[in-house]
């Protein structure tokens, strides 16, 4: 079992960057894929990038090529998103989610375990 908790949204200018950090609790971690997920008003949950257990491996949506970077910490047991050059159209709740096996996949139903959200609004 990980229990996923998310932090770092807010409110920035359009141009500006955030960091958005996923603590997950449970000994497996190391074993979890995690996956960023957002979903903006009256829009389907949407993939943004996803990372292997080991953090060898990453996988970005193609709006999120060359602006975002996935990462994790297996030893502090976090994940963090971070996201630059940020756009109105960025503007949405983040999820973080972890996946009970270690290789990627970029489909919501795939993940077993998701945070609560953070909200991201980029002004323009």
């Amino acid at each position: 079992q990980v229990q996923l908790v998310e932090s770092g949204g807010g409110l920035v200018q359009a141009g500006g960057s955030l960091r958005l950090s996923c603590a997950a609790s449970g000994r497996t971690f190391s074993r979890t894929a995690v996956g960023w997920f957002r979903q903006a008003p009256g829009k389907e949950r949407e993939f943004v990038a996803t990372i292997s257990g080991s953090g060898a491996v990453t996988y970005y949506a193609d709006f999120a090529k060359g602006r975002f970077t996935i990462s994790r910490d297996n030893a502090e047991n976090t994940a963090v998103l971070q996201m630059n050059s940020l756009k109105p159209e960025d503007t949405a709740v983040y999820y973080c989610a972890g996946r009970s096996v270690s290789t990627l996949t970029t489909s919501p139903d795939n993940y077993n375990y998701w945070g609560q959200g953070t909200q991201v609004t980029v002004s323009s």
